[in-house]
């Protein structure tokens, strides 16, 4: 791709705390190598990503250093401290960024699984839409609450997408989407809705049923089962 710079975002920045465990989740085994390895090898490897930036906690900065060192992942050009909140953690990301940069690919720490064929359909859409981001088909039937966790509404289930990661921007859009929540005080979690909110369009591009993201002791088993079966 003529011209085009995609600078991946890894997120390990996270507290862990859902997964009960007194290590950083970055740093748990998984098939004899930490997940942030799997993570950082996904990108590494791929043919569409031109760099790496890792944004992680303080405490975990210099053992992913370390990593990136022993594995050879030398697309990673740097590695940056996260924020209070997930927004400031990418923000931070962002602009430890090459400059070079014309597309940022956001990506969860946690999600090691990642396949090169997902990483690459999503870069390919939003190098051609401005947007995109991976999602899968719910199977489940939702239901919208109120605060006395009463049903108030079932949305139709065709129209709703579990969303995943990378989810990719093209640089200008993404950087007034960081300047208009910055100048409105509103704090998202979601980098998709970051743009939604400027009014941005956002494609779906269908990722894959094993591109988990890891929350759980659970999810652990899990991931360690998909790699035995793939492996």
């Amino acid at each position: 791709m003529d011209n085009i710079f995609v600078s991946a975002v890894v997120v390990a920045a996270g507290n862990s705390s859902r997964m009960g465990l007194k290590i950083s989740k970055q740093f748990i085994d998984l098939g004899g190598e930490p997940v942030i390895a799997h993570t950082l090898r996904a990108f590494e490897r791929s043919d569409v990503i031109d760099g790496v930036v890792v944004v992680c906690r303080e405490n975990d900065k210099m053992q992913i250093e370390n990593i990136v060192s022993e594995k050879g992942f030398n697309k990673v050009r740097a590695t940056v401290l996260g924020g209070a909140t997930r927004d400031e953690s990418v923000r931070n990301g962002v602009f430890g960024c090459d400059e070079r940069t014309t597309h940022f690919a956001i990506h969860d720490g946690a999600r090691p699984l990642i396949s090169q064929d997902d990483i690459k359909k999503v870069v390919a859409c939003a190098v051609e839409n401005g947007c995109a981001v991976l999602g899968t088909f719910v199977t489940d039937t939702i239901k919208v609450v109120n605060d006395k966790n009463e049903i108030i509404s079932t949305p139709e289930r065709s129209t709703l997408r579990a969303v995943q990661t990378p989810q990719v921007f093209e640089k200008s859009i993404y950087l007034k989407a960081l300047k208009f929540a910055k100048e409105n005080k509103e704090p998202v979690t979601d980098d998709c809705k970051l743009v939604e909110n400027i009014g941005e369009k956002i494609h779906i591009v269908l990722g894959s049923e094993t591109n988990i993201k890891l929350t759980t002791q659970n999810d652990i088993k899990l991931a360690r089962n998909i790699l035995k079966e793939v492996n």
